[in-house]
């Protein structure tokens, strides 16, 4: 059974190791010999893990190449951050974690490379590009790869190692890695200009580039690009936060009351009713009641929050994933929908 059309496996944490002071590269095993693991390089999964008696989920990049027999993970440690830090600090070798299908359209094949390339990166953000570079090597493909990495230090560059032997080892793979610490440069702290991208890659419209990062280090560069009048054709980006442009959608009204003090969620199903405060996410209030709704990426890309609105008003800042006949239907990703009014929500 191929692991892309199995919805869901329960695999093994069999592989550990810290890559930086505040990430760890983790590997996951099936428990048969059944499952292969196939999918697109740059895509990744929603994982859950077991934290306190419940399961967590989130969703993270995939690290590890298709037709690998283990899967491979690297996770940043977040401030604050209930499941990053579980990973970084509690995840232990033989502990179980679900993993969902692998989603996303970011990757080499649905945005198919030109000859060059230029895979952009800062922070963890290097994990699917890491990916993408790793596949292209593997199937010997002939394109030649310029890789540009931002990172605070030489401490917390994810990958340091391995991508500076590329460096060394492969003819047709360039490192440019810029380091936020680097005083003795005139390196601009945390920014790429055109005059630094013209500089470091000279032949930048003449590749397919791949971006991922913060989200505001991302609208930098594709800010950079456009005035560039580089071809945005060839411009391919992973966020897990909704661009602030998305369009607000506004979903099932029906007996709804504006400027309200608190409204009432109500999900028959489990049983539960509680107050929320108008414009709060639909997701807290769900948690909040012990819903077992999935809340992976937690930023409206992944879908698997979807659920259905069939009484009251939310509006949504993400419909990714969703259908137009879902969004007519009342269908919402209740981790980008902010509660307007009393709603009653269904989980299918």
């Amino acid at each position: 059974m191929a692991w892309s059309q199995s919805g869901a496996v329960e695999l093994t944490c069999t592989k550990k190791w810290f890559e930086t002071p505040d990430s760890v590269t983790f590997e996951l095993s099936p428990n048969s010999h059944e499952v292969t693991f196939q999918f697109k390089p740059g895509q990744f999964s929603s994982l859950g893990f077991d934290i306190e008696g419940n399961k967590h989920f989130r969703a993270y990049s995939i690290s590890s190449k298709p037709g690998d027999s283990r899967l491979r993970f690297t996770v940043k440690r977040v401030p604050n951050g209930l499941v990053s830090n579980h990973v970084v600090e509690q995840l232990e070798v033989g502990q179980s974690v679900e993993a969902m299908t692998p989603v996303g359209q970011f990757n080499n094949v649905d945005c198919a490379p030109q000859a060059k390339v230029l895979m952009i990166s800062a922070g963890c953000g290097i994990t699917p590009v890491m990916s993408m570079v790793d596949d292209w090597l593997a199937n010997e493909v002939p394109v030649d790869i310029e890789f540009l990495h931002l990172a605070k230090s030489k401490q917390d560059a994810i990958y340091f190692n391995k991508i500076n032997e590329l460096n060394l080892q492969v003819d047709h793979f360039n490192l440019n890695m810029l380091l936020e610490d680097n005083r003795g440069t005139d390196y601009p702290q945390g920014l790429i200009s055109l005059e630094w991208l013209q500089k470091l890659v000279a032949d930048f419209r003449d590749r397919t580039i791949y971006l991922c990062g913060p989200t505001g280090f991302m609208e930098v560069v594709k800010s950079v690009l456009e005035h560039a009048d580089f071809d945005m054709s060839q411009f391919h980006q992973e966020s897990f936060t909704p661009a602030e442009s998305e369009p607000v959608v506004a979903s099932i009204v029906a007996g709804t009351t504006q400027d309200q003090a608190v409204v009432k969620v109500t999900v028959p199903s489990f049983g539960v009713e509680l107050d929320a405060k108008p414009g709060s996410l639909l997701l807290d209030a769900l948690e909040k009641g012990g819903v077992p709704v999935i809340a992976a990426c937690r930023s409206g890309i992944c879908g698997s929050c979807k659920c259905k609105v069939k009484v009251g008003q939310v509006q949504s800042s993400s419909t990714e994933t969703l259908t137009a006949e879902d969004v007519e239907n009342g269908f919402v990703l209740a981790c980008s929908s902010q509660i307007q009014s009393d709603v009653e929500i269904a989980l299918n």
